[in-house]
């Protein structure tokens, strides 16, 4: 049930984000940020490539301790609809805002739709390391005791340079090569959603006392 948890957790923001990043720009009548083919290479590949890397996470210490689950207690608790909302927030704002910029710097659309493309495969890998526990730091748990998580986030970065570089992908999906510093932007925003997904967990866990959702 954990694993089925940590799953719905890290696909449920993807999809939100998608959805907000598209409504926001429909509220400030820009162009589209992801293209349709997009949005079908982000579900298409992470889906496969990262989230069932979590169905290989060993099951948590001292989880024989925890009290049993009510039968009646729903999926989506309130500490799971505010984590959605708190990174599917981070998603869209990432990649709406470096889509904006990389326009303001004079990119084509497809170049700047890239980077958009490019924000939501680097985050959800990111994300998905704070998935791998739901009340537990990566350090807690132990970097290194769920080696297809790095397996996933390895492979979905060679496809994404594929996506990025290969004619054929660029043709079929309407991407385009981009910079160095478009990388480190993005690399930049992976890093902190991370680090406020880290932050949010040891203030729940710090007020609420709460081991999960």
């Amino acid at each position: 049930m954990d694993n089925l948890t940590k799953f719905i957790v890290w696909t449920l923001p993807t999809n939100l984000g998608e959805a907000l990043v598209i409504l926001a720009s429909i509220a400030f009548t820009t162009q589209l940020p992801l293209a349709p083919v997009q949005i079908l290479w982000i579900n298409m590949t992470t889906a496969v490539l990262l989230g069932l890397m979590l169905t290989f996470e060993p099951k948590e210490k001292g989880i024989m301790d925890r009290p049993p689950v009510p039968s009646g207690k729903p999926i989506l608790t309130f500490p799971l609809i505010m984590r959605t909302l708190l990174v599917g927030t981070l998603l869209m704002l990432s990649s709406f805002l470096l889509f904006r910029y990389e326009l303001s710097l004079g990119a084509s659309l497809a170049e700047a739709q890239t980077v958009a493309t490019t924000v939501f495969i680097v985050l959800e890998s990111f994300y998905l390391f704070n998935c791998r526990s739901l009340h537990r730091s990566v350090r807690e748990i132990g970097w290194f005791s769920n080696k297809w998580v790095y397996v996933g986030a390895f492979t979905m970065l060679l496809l994404q340079l594929v996506f990025i570089h290969a004619p054929l992908m660029n043709t079929l999906f309407h991407s385009a090569p981009i910079g160095l510093d478009s990388w480190i932007r993005v690399l930049g925003a992976g890093i902190g959603l991370f680090l406020l997904v880290s932050l949010e967990k040891t203030i729940r866990r710090k007020f609420t006392g709460s081991d999960g959702f």
